[in-house]
């Protein structure tokens, strides 16, 4: 398997003796049986009916060229059926299948050594083309990392990350072949919050960019689009290819990535979420003035510098008129917006003065005093704003302030993303997977369909092959503060001595915890390991290689895979409602019964997510606790949560 810095032939050879003259999937069909009935039970991997049902289950959407939603309980073997279609039908149509995962912790755990495709490589003796295409998030930024190194008081370890650059990034050598470099996993010791600093956001403009040919995200980005078999990224970074493919066509720019044969959504029922914030916009006085002062450096008009000047002031006005007029909201870092007609008078003179400048840097652009590549980023950035500002004044968008150090940012989000999603995403005649273990609502996919502008998909669902009833525990006791709350996890961990996973819905309420139990002696004896401490994949691997340890997290509801002892226990330290933010207010406000209609829904898919990263395996036992002071006071939450239990699992009160 090569994910590293070697690269492989194109147009790979099938695993199966095939011409092109015969029937493909009939070849495929004999192959996979053949996979399925002898050779994993001969590597020693266990015989499941739920699996084989699936494979062929999924062999219809291939064929058809269809969307599907594959529902496949914990145990299922899911990740193993979709990789053989995926590998297959890749060298047939001699392009890489794109797997899509909900986050780069479920990215990590494909393609780390002993996960799926190691596995597959090992028992196929195949060499497997599998290359990451990480989000920019995930990168070095070069400029930010000289901007920290150049305050008065930073830390000296950035002086060190700079030292361990790769030497062409310093000189002017000549580059020979990939050098991976700047990934986020490389510095898995920094925090969030020292990775911050340094690492690449969205307000960051590479195409002016002196160091964009040296930085090891653009290298990484050559390196991946050569992928022969698997091109592996998250829902994030797939749908920023979606929303930015035609501007990066029209800036004479490779789309994100490449054309591919097939594209599989693992955790599927989060796409509408990556398709929201992929199609996010955050507007920040600074940059806009950055952007704007461009133009100033050329020999221009005056009436042009004026014109710049004066949407230069706008854009602070409006600024300090939107830091004003935000609250902060209880339980979110998102400040809700206070509408008001001010606001929108101001929003309105902001795009009229977009307009007139997009109209006067026409003019200018023939009088050729500014460079054309400059003017043209300088154009597509207002292009971007104007559009934003546009939606977020007539009320067609979800928005919200974001206070950081640098001043307001101001977030705008589309309500609805179905529209696009159905003209950009689904209408190419390609097979489209949706994996998960919860894509269905009281057993229907309309729920998820709709969300995502799907009108016509096949489906199926299968039950995990584990005994719940002889495997798990669950309990929820009767809880009524934060103190209960305290007290019972301290006996559950004395109970497994660690071994726990504790599932947060906030990070306030991950960060309260952390600190009760820096105050808290009897936490000594654990290791106790907190997300956002370090980098989430290497987090994981402390975890699961020291047993007795405890991991704390409010991102590892989905695809977290550690079987055996080491995640014996699962604490739920609250029922996972939707968060109180903007998103999910307009959501609401949408809703003729949100409580039923979306809280709820939300709360179960993430219920039953969070309780299914405890059996991995037909070895595995233990226990999940439910802490919830609401839970027995409506009975109408009580029973829909029964309802989706693991058969045979009984809800008790009482350890």
């Amino acid at each position: 398997m090569r994910y590293g810095g070697l690269s492989l032939n194109t147009n790979q050879p099938l695993p199966f003796t095939y011409d092109r003259s015969q029937p493909f999937f009939e070849r495929l069909n004999e192959w996979i049986g053949d996979v399925f009935y002898d050779l994993l039970p001969e590597a020693g991997l266990e015989l499941r009916d739920e699996q084989i049902y699936m494979a062929f289950q999924i062999e219809k959407a291939f064929i058809d060229k269809k969307i599907m939603f594959a529902e496949a309980g914990v145990g299922t073997g899911k990740t193993i059926v979709y990789l053989l279609y995926a590998l297959c039908y890749a060298r047939y149509m001699r392009k890489p299948a794109i797997i899509a995962c909900a986050d780069e912790s479920l990215i990590e755990q494909l393609v780390k050594k002993g996960g799926d495709i190691d596995k597959l490589s090992r028992i196929l003796g195949l060499t497997i083309d599998a290359r990451l295409a990480k989000s920019k998030d995930q990168y070095l930024c070069l400029q930010k990392l000289d901007q920290e190194r150049s305050k008065d008081d930073y830390d000296e370890m950035y002086d060190d990350i700079h030292v361990e650059l790769p030497a062409f990034v310093h000189t002017n050598q000549t580059l020979q072949s990939f050098h991976h470099y700047g990934d986020r996993k490389e510095y898995a010791h920094l925090n969030d919050e020292e990775w911050n600093k340094i690492g690449w956001d969205s307000f960051q403009d590479c195409f002016v960019c002196d160091k964009r040919h040296r930085c090891g995200q653009t290298l990484s980005r050559e390196h991946y689009r050569k992928s022969t078999d698997l091109l592996i990224c998250s829902h994030d970074f797939y749908m920023e290819h979606v929303w930015t493919y035609d501007s990066r066509i029209r800036e004479g720019q490779l789309p994100l990535l490449p054309e591919a044969s097939t594209v599989i959504f693992d955790e599927g029922h989060l796409l509408e979420v990556a398709a929201q914030k992929a199609l996010t916009y955050k507007l920040r006085h600074d940059v806009v003035e950055e952007l704007l002062t461009r133009l100033l450096e050329n020999d221009v008009r005056e009436e042009f510098a004026v014109l710049v000047d004066e949407l230069i002031s706008q854009s602070l006005h409006f600024s300090f008129l939107l830091r004003d007029l935000s609250k902060k909201v209880e339980g979110s870092n998102r400040k809700e917006i206070t509408m008001t007609s001010q606001l929108l008078e101001e929003a309105n003179r902001f795009i009229q003065l977009i307009a007139r400048l997009e109209d006067e840097i026409v003019f200018e652009s023939e009088m050729y005093t500014i460079d054309a590549y400059q003017l043209k980023i300088v154009e597509e950035h207002l292009d971007m704003i104007h559009h934003a500002l546009k939606i977020f004044a007539v009320g067609n968008a979800i928005s919200w302030v974001e206070e950081t150090e640098l001043g307001a940012t101001l977030v705008i989000m589309p309500r609805l993303v179905e529209e696009v999603l159905k003209e950009n995403v689904f209408s190419k005649n390609l097979p489209f997977l949706f994996t998960s273990a919860t894509l269905s609502t009281s057993g229907s996919f309309d729920y998820l369909a709709s969300s995502l502008g799907v009108e016509e998909y096949l489906s199926f669902s299968v039950d995990s092959p584990f005994e719940y009833s002889d495997q798990m525990e669950l309990f929820a006791p009767i809880i009524q503060s934060f103190d209960d709350k305290f007290v019972y996890t301290k006996s559950l961990l004395e109970e497994t001595n660690g071994r726990a996973l504790l599932l947060f819905k906030s990070e306030e309420e991950l960060h309260y915890f952390k600190k009760m139990t820096k105050q808290d002696r009897d936490f000594e004896k654990w290791h106790m390991l907190f997300e956002g401490d370090q980098e989430i994949s290497q987090l994981i691997q402390t975890f699961q290689e020291d047993i007795d340890s405890v991991l704390c997290a409010v991102s590892l509801w989905e695809g977290l895979d550690i079987p055996g002892e080491s995640l014996s226990n699962v604490i739920i330290w609250a029922l996972p409602f939707p968060p109180n933010d903007p998103v999910f207010t307009a959501k609401r406000n949408a809703a003729e019964n949100a409580f039923e209609t979306v809280d709820i829904p939300y709360m179960l898919l993430r219920l039953r997510q969070g309780i299914g990263r405890l059996i991995r395996t037909h070895q595995d036992k233990g226990i999940v606790t439910i802490f919830d002071e609401e839970l027995y006071k409506q009975e109408h939450l009580l029973s829909v949560i029964k309802e989706v239990l693991p058969e045979g699992v009984e809800l008790k009160k009482k350890r």
